[in-house]
């Protein structure tokens, strides 16, 4: 039986607070000290779920380890082990889950190969997971990859959502489907604080991609149109 999986969307970080060009940037104080504080504590107090993760899954960037670390201490002190591979070259950060991971050559570059990665790496994801034999698996990720990658809806900062893994779909673009819990899906995640609905491709998707720099919205948009989904 494929498990349950529990999307977490990293705090707020310093690009999307001050500069969208930093690079692998770190949390922002609010983040980390009330989005990530607010989060562990509606999760350990409200979500009796939490309680059942074996495994927790992590995007190996600075802003996702800080929330992983902050947000799931109580589950992290309880021995629940962490995986997370790097899919670029980050600096080191002591101190912060320090364990080997597996290292990987930087995204693709280039709008649609950009696209087509994103729903590659979800379904490749979410055929992985689909695999694993915890029952209850945490990842915590970007709000891009987790909606495009795996549920097709949008994230808030220090956001989660509930969903089942359904045991169907094995094309390379598809993968297994996610069917999101009522519970997190009605209220706009389980912290109330995402979009309610399922969310396509979006101009501001394609705003911050290489390439795209300076473009106009009649031609953003026009990429929109021509964007593969899932």
């Amino acid at each position: 039986m494929a498990p349950t999986i529990i999307p977490i969307r990293h705090a707020e970080a310093l690009h999307k607070a001050q500069n969208y060009t930093v690079k692998d940037p770190p949390l922002t104080r609010k983040g980390l000290e009330i989005e990530c504080h607010d989060l562990s504590q509606h999760l350990e107090k409200h979500v009796p779920l939490i309680q059942q993760v074996e495994l927790i899954v992590t995007s190996p960037l600075k802003r996702t380890l800080q929330t992983t670390e902050a947000a799931l201490d109580f589950l992290i002190k309880r021995g629940i082990p962490q995986s997370f591979k790097k899919q670029q070259k980050t600096p080191s950060i002591p101190g912060v889950l320090p364990q080997s991971s597996n290292k990987h050559g930087p995204i693709t570059t280039g709008r649609k190969l950009i696209q087509e990665t994103l729903l590659q790496r979800g379904a490749a994801a979410r055929k992985w997971l689909a695999n694993r034999s915890e029952k209850v698996i945490a990842v915590v990720s970007h709000a891009s990859f987790l909606r495009f990658g795996l549920g097709n809806c949008k994230f808030a900062n220090a956001d989660f959502r509930i969903f089942e893994l359904e045991e169907t779909g094995d094309s390379a673009m598809k993968g297994p489907a996610m069917v999101e819990w009522e519970s997190t899906k009605v209220l706009g995640g389980g912290m109330g604080r995402s979009v309610v609905g399922f969310h396509e491709w979006e101009v501001h998707d394609f705003k911050y991609m290489p390439g795209n720099e300076g473009k106009t919205r009649e031609e953003l948009e026009k990429m929109v149109l021509e964007a593969p989904f899932r």
